[in-house]
């Protein structure tokens, strides 16, 4: 016996199996790649600006450095999450929908055709308006991971050089006044 889930589709009516739901919901790129990948990042990004760490082994700038590299591996982490949310996005665009047509739940459209003549969206018997709602599901993941996937490929070089350089008013390779 199925279990029947309220899938919030474009008329957010139970539904009957879950072999009605697009496989690639089932990956969960939302909730998984750009959602709890990216806690981590997020917030050792809002903690760095508290790390005031008053050094390691003789040296000021140490805790900053070591607190930059480690941001470069929770960037990393974002830009796997980013990338696997947007991978999966991409290719569930390309597949389109799962619907019923002829009384079978199949995937209609091939190889994206569907995303530049929505004359085919007619294919789809039910769900009411499957096409759109998916069409709307899968671009805001992918326009959000897309940008997730910036921001922390922009840490990533932020925390390299955090880590090089340390903090730049004391060693002067940032164009700061202190001394080597």
């Amino acid at each position: 016996m199925d279990t029947a889930i309220c899938i919030c589709r474009p008329i957010c009516k139970v539904v009957e199996s879950n072999d009605h739901i697009t496989d690639e919901v089932w990956y969960f790129g939302g909730i998984i790649g750009s959602g709890v990948l990216m806690i981590f990042p997020a917030l050792v990004f809002l903690g760095l600006k508290n790390n005031d760490c008053c050094g390691c082994c003789g040296n000021e700038s140490c805790g900053k450095r070591f607190a930059m590299f480690s941001s470069i591996i929770f960037a990393a982490v974002g830009l796997v999450g980013a990338g696997y949310c947007f991978v999966l996005s991409a290719f569930a665009l390309n597949k389109g929908p799962k619907c019923n047509m002829n009384n079978t739940w199949t995937y209609p459209f091939l190889n994206g055709n569907y995303l530049s003549d929505n004359s085919l969206w007619s294919r789809c018997q039910s769900p009411v308006d499957i096409v759109p709602w998916n069409l709307t599901l899968f671009s805001l993941l992918l326009v959000m991971s897309g940008i997730q996937a910036v921001l922390c490929a922009i840490q990533v070089v932020n925390g390299l050089l955090g880590t090089l350089c340390g903090d730049c008013k004391c060693c002067g390779c940032c164009g700061g006044d202190g001394a080597v």
